[in-house]
């Protein structure tokens, strides 16, 4: 059936629902339909924060975003901010609470209570969800676009694009997106891959053998010559495949975008922030008569502690002074700068979000309209706009959803 609307959203993920939802408050004349692929509506809200859905951090600003110029990125985040974020969701009675970690969740600690109120928000104002209705192609002409999908054809002169990226595909998040926007004559960014995804080692890397294992730790991205590139500080998970946790998540992003130009590029993990290789030395050097093993577990867990002196070839046992000096500087600099022989990462399945998309440079900042196709707006995911974990994500889908939402 052909079927027409003053605007369609293409996505009813958390900024298309944002989009629909503002564009609805401002213009409640507009006949309004949100077109998703999905059955089960808003599967990334659901999953995120462990089920509980870090809706937002208490502090965003644009330094926890790659992709784009941050000061584009800042003008949008500007237009939607922490405290708008915070107070739309008390409007929709999901109160939110800020944990040691600066996240904020809802107080229910339940995802299900964000997507349900947003998808209450969107019919409240008469927005129509329908679903599933997976889009294959969008065409415009003078007369406006044609969305074409597997349920029939829909026409409208606004259209938004609020498809998501690569990741979790399971979600459906296929990367259609893609294809649509330069469809409409919009350019996407050189290289698109994962972003806050696991990274992986050589099976039989001893990292591998610790698998359940975690604690704080530094990683950090140097380039081929050496030059630090990007550092995170936060918690590490050794896993049976290499590592994750959100250190990883967070620095991923960062080492695989270097290491496809770069391909001396190495990750460095310190296995105890805030000792170096000359502190820890001369520690060493201060505690001759200590055992290896009495100082290690001072700075990282047992099962680590055994696993560093084996692959340095220390014994625990072996006092300091009777380490050979070219073994103990080998330990020493494992504990605090081991470069880290990553094999690759685990792709868009776990990954939480795509790096790239279309660059921010071909969209009106303040109203995230095309530049290229009038009528036309990009909010969330599609935008080459990645930022850390921590809620910055869903932070940006608030912000762009608004701004995309109020202006079409």
């Amino acid at each position: 059936m052909n079927k027409s609307a003053d605007i369609i959203i293409i996505g009813a993920g958390a900024a298309g629902l944002m989009a629909a939802i503002w564009a609805a408050r401002t213009r409640p004349d507009r006949r309004i339909v949100v077109l998703d692929g999905a059955r089960t509506l808003g599967a990334k809200i659901l999953v995120a924060g462990g089920g509980r859905c870090n809706v937002t951090h208490y502090q965003v600003d644009e330094i926890a975003y790659a992709g784009s110029s941050r000061n584009a990125i800042k003008k949008v985040l500007r237009g939607f901010d922490v405290a708008r974020t915070v107070e739309f969701f008390r409007e929709l009675d999901v109160e939110l609470k800020k944990e040691d970690t600066g996240k904020l969740f809802p107080v229910s600690d339940s995802a299900r209570t964000v997507l349900d109120a947003l998808l209450n928000e969107a019919g409240a104002r008469g927005v129509r969800i329908v679903h599933p209705f997976r889009v294959h192609d969008l065409q415009h002409d003078a007369e406006g676009f044609r969305v074409i999908g597997d349920a029939g054809e829909w026409t409208s002169e606004k259209v938004i694009l609020a498809t998501g990226g690569r990741s979790l595909p399971k979600s459906g998040s296929d990367g259609a997106g893609y294809k649509f926007a330069t469809a409409m004559g919009h350019r996407l960014t050189d290289r698109m891959f994962p972003a806050l995804v696991p990274l992986t080692l050589a099976r039989d890397h001893f990292i591998c053998e610790l698998s359940g294992l975690t604690l704080e730790t530094t990683l950090q991205v140097r380039s081929g010559s050496g030059a630090k590139l990007a550092s995170f500080t936060n918690s590490t998970l050794c896993t049976h495949f290499g590592l994750s946790g959100p250190s990883v998540l967070d620095i991923s992003r960062y080492y695989l975008d270097a290491k496809a130009t770069d391909p001396g590029t190495t990750l460095v993990i310190n296995w105890s922030p805030g000792q170096t290789f000359e502190s820890l030395e001369a520690r060493m050097l201060r505690e001759p008569h200590a055992p290896v093993g009495r100082v290690l577990r001072t700075l990282v867990p047992e099962r680590l502690a055994v696993a560093l002196a084996l692959h340095s070839g220390v014994e625990l046992s072996t006092s300091c002074l009777q380490i050979p000096r070219e073994n103990r500087r080998v330990l020493v600099r494992n504990i605090t700068e081991m470069s880290l022989p990553i094999t690759g990462d685990r792709g868009y399945t776990y990954a939480e979000v795509t790096a790239g998309g279309v660059p921010l440079d071909e969209i009106h900042l303040a109203t995230m309209a095309s530049r290229v196709c009038l009528g036309l707006h990009l909010c969330g995911e599609i935008c080459d706009v990645d930022g850390r974990i921590g809620g910055f994500n869903f932070q940006w889908a608030w912000s762009s959803g608004y701004a995309a939402g109020v202006s079409v």
